[in-house]
């Protein structure tokens, strides 16, 4: 079976759909490869590229859609590429069928068997075809970088001879792939980043990468996690407390990045023209969703403007291809495990199964029939879960009375330990020998003098575990050395036998523990 990748002709495409690396594992399927001349030319792939791969190179797109069997593509197709695929053809490329219908339309009355990359299902079995989420990770990176780039500070906190630099603040908006990603980078970069997202299953993964989830003070929390692992719409109700909060932040934050999709929909407005005007002057927006109509009322598609108040708005609709070698890279193993599922046999003769869920889920068109918008997955992406309750502030009573309950329970408990202590010794005078009691004196001391001095060590020196065991071993050299003096020769020999063995093992946790931190510095 041969696959063909033409050259991409939108404006500021700089993606292919085949790399030299995919072509020579499509190879070990059975595939013959075929690529349009100067097609990777802007990721970076020569034509001598391909043609060490095995790859076939043709001069033009309508030699190459006559000869391939199937055509794998970046950007939706053009109504002429459509019309020079033969029936029966298959096309993989993204798509928006949702927002391409007489594009859909002209791909059913062909007869080309359509698949959509970008409505491969989000569930485990399908993230290597996940091309959505590859190009997503891409563009929240980058978004990061064009905002450091817009904006006239450090994103991380400085103190200088010359005075304190306090750090950015960013908001993310959209904890999905890109919102992730925007996080990640943010937080590296040293920005104090906060982060929304209607689902919320997603705040754990927003505070694991260091960054604060915005909570809402919404008595009914809604569940904002759709079929597929995408965002389903908001109602009125928490729309309007969504844009309230946003209100509120929209003078404090520095860096806003949108990242807010849902599927078959225009991108939802977020960021209206009243948030804009109340922030800073130099602050910037990153409008993730500009290719659907953006998050921000002022955002215009592929361009950078500037607002009254000196807000950056960047509308930009080609961050992936900013990065076109990475993306095509990333890409090219999507459309290449598609390909995978497509030709299970070693033979490399197509099978489209219908009843598998990504390749039907994938697929718009087949056969001549329509066949979006698919049913939903069998399996949900992301489990379903309650949200947490928030816990309810206690009033300054509430709190001064739990810590009187706490106070008398603390003070009852230490009665009883010290009335049982004086019993116990009482008891252990009055029966126990001279010399035990000696001895006894110097074990209490020593707990106590050893734990006080080596517990009190702080964790930066070493770690817990190493802090308790150097505890212990504080003890028992603290009660060995005052024994080691002793006229019993036993009792010297254990004493010594008791110092040695502690001190070994806090100089041996010393240098595990410098061992583990030489593992962090740079070299």
């Amino acid at each position: 079976m041969k696959i063909g990748s033409p050259r991409e002709t939108a404006d500021r495409e700089a993606r292919v759909a085949l790399t030299p690396d995919s072509a020579r594992q499509l190879a070990k399927l059975g595939h013959q490869c075929v690529v349009e001349s100067g097609a990777g030319e802007r990721s970076g792939y020569s034509d001598d590229a391909y043609r060490s791969a095995g790859v076939d190179v043709v001069h033009d797109a309508a030699e190459l859609f006559s000869i391939s069997d199937v055509v794998v593509k970046v950007r939706p197709p053009q109504p002429e590429e459509l019309n020079s695929l033969a029936e029966g053809k298959t096309l993989i490329s993204f798509f928006y069928p949702g927002q391409n219908r007489p594009l859909l339309e002209q791909a059913v009355e062909k007869g080309v068997n359509t698949i959509a990359m970008d409505m491969v299902p989000r569930i485990s079995r399908a993230q290597k075809m996940d091309a959505l989420s590859s190009m997503a990770n891409i563009a929240g990176y980058r978004a990061v970088i064009e905002a450091g780039n817009n904006f006239g500070r450090f994103f991380t906190g400085q103190v200088t001879a010359a005075g304190k630099v306090p750090p950015a603040k960013v908001l993310v908006i959209g904890a999905g792939v890109a919102g992730l990603a925007a996080i990640g980078t943010a937080t590296s970069l040293g920005a104090i980043t906060l982060a929304f997202d209607v689902r919320p299953e997603v705040a754990e993964q927003i505070e694991s990468m260091g960054a604060e989830f915005v909570h809402l003070d919404f008595a009914k929390q809604q569940d904002g996690s759709a079929n597929g692992g995408y965002a389903a719409p908001s109602s009125p109700e928490f729309r309007e407390k969504q844009l309230a909060k946003f209100r509120e932040l929209a003078p404090e934050v520095d860096i806003v990045i949108t990242t807010a999709l849902i599927p078959g929909r225009d991108a939802p407005k977020l960021w209206l023209a009243d948030m804009v005007a109340a922030m800073k002057p130099g602050s910037v927006i990153v409008d993730l969703a500009a290719e659907r109509g953006g998050n921000c009322d002022l955002t215009r598609p592929d361009e950078r403007i500037v607002s009254d108040n000196g807000v950056v708005v960047i509308g930009y609709t080609d961050f992936p291809s900013r990065m076109a070698a990475q993306a095509s890279s990333l890409y090219a193993m999507n459309i290449r495990h598609m390909l995978a599922d497509l030709t299970p046999g070693k033979d490399g003769q197509l099978v489209h199964d219908m009843d598998d869920d990504v390749i039907r889920g994938a697929t718009v068109a087949f056969q001549g029939d329509l066949t979006f918008p698919p049913p939903p997955p069998k399996v949900q992406a992301i489990a379903a879960q309650k949200p947490r309750e928030r816990a309810k502030e206690p009033t300054a009573q509430e709190r001064r009375e739990k810590e009187i309950a706490a106070f008398k329970a603390q003070t009852k408990s230490q009665g009883l330990l010290l009335a049982a202590g004086t019993a116990f010794l009482l008891v252990l005078g009055a029966f126990a020998p001279q010399s035990f009691m000696a001895h006894f004196v110097v074990f209490a001391l020593a707990c106590f003098v050893g734990f006080q001095v080596i517990w009190n060590v702080s964790h930066s020196l070493h770690t817990p575990l190493m802090a308790v065991t150097n505890a212990v071993s504080g003890i028992v050299i603290l009660g060995a050395l005052l024994q080691i003096g002793s006229s019993d020769r036993l009792v010297t020999t254990l004493a010594a036998v008791s110092v040695a063995i502690a001190t070994t093992n806090i100089v041996g946790g010393f240098l595990v523990t410098r061992r583990m931190l030489a593992m962090f510095q740079r070299s």
